[in-house]
């Protein structure tokens, strides 16, 4: 995040020129956190945050472990195909639980933009992602 602080310290005059000196940050912010991140056809590569999240640290038994990875792998995967503000948007408020005014300001984009970004999103996620497996006995 330093990084990010003296990119925008080296082109403060710049910033307030801008048209959205909000904007103007966020994407300097993004292109600071991502540029080191492996990207693939222009994507970022997010499958490697997968061994990062919460759900899976209160796994004991490996089978279970394995499914739910499996299938955090694959949100991981489909969200790094989103448009760019799609993704900020999933990743802001469904990862990271920033609630939607909060990413207005952060974005420097409106709530119907987010909201719309939000909904667009989910509906491409719900398409590419399988429903989870039901397999298993049945009375």
């Amino acid at each position: 995040m330093g990084a990010a602080f003296d990119c925008l310290w080296l082109s403060w005059n710049e910033t307030p020129a801008s048209h959205d000196s909000r904007r103007y940050a966020w994407n300097v912010l993004r292109a600071t956190v991502m540029a080191p991140r492996p990207h693939r056809d222009g994507r970022p590569e997010l499958g490697g945050a997968a061994f990062d999240t919460v759900i899976l640290q209160d796994f004991t038994d490996p089978a279970a472990y394995a499914n739910e990875f499996t299938e955090t792998l694959e949100v991981f995967t489909a969200i790094s195909r989103l448009p760019d503000r799609q993704l900020e948007v999933i990743v802001l408020h469904r990862l990271c639980g920033c609630p939607h005014g909060a990413a207005t300001g952060l974005l420097g984009t409106s709530l119907a933009v987010i909201r719309s970004d939000e909904r667009h999103a989910t509906r491409f996620l719900g398409s590419v992602i399988p429903p989870p497996s039901t397999e298993g006995t049945t009375p």
